[in-house]
């Protein structure tokens, strides 16, 4: 089980340049676990669960997001195991549509 679970809103110019392929790739090479999606209120959601470090340091990235991006806020509260059942089968972390 994970250490930790962080549900996290990212807002700004978070959407068409990227950022969802950049944090799945962020996460995956930090090898956490969890999903990522667009909203259609602008924002970007995700959650992040893994080793607490490793997770605040995913967080610290996402405030600065891939270079075409410009994060203006980010959200963080504690998520629970529920949060992870959204994930595709079979995936340690995935990317969902948008809602």
């Amino acid at each position: 089980m994970s250490d930790t679970i962080r549900h996290v809103m990212i807002r700004g110019r978070v959407q068409g340049v990227g950022y969802r392929a950049w944090v799945e790739y962020q996460a995956r090479v930090r090898q956490l676990e969890g999903w990522v999606r667009n909203r259609r209120d602008g924002s970007v959601e995700a959650v992040l669960a893994g080793p607490e470090v490793v997770v605040s340091e995913m967080i610290a990235a996402c405030r600065r997001g891939p270079t075409a991006s410009r994060v203006d806020a980010v959200q963080d509260e504690a998520g629970g195991p529920d949060l992870l059942k959204l994930r595709e089968a079979g995936e340690g972390f995935s990317v969902l549509a948008t809602v």
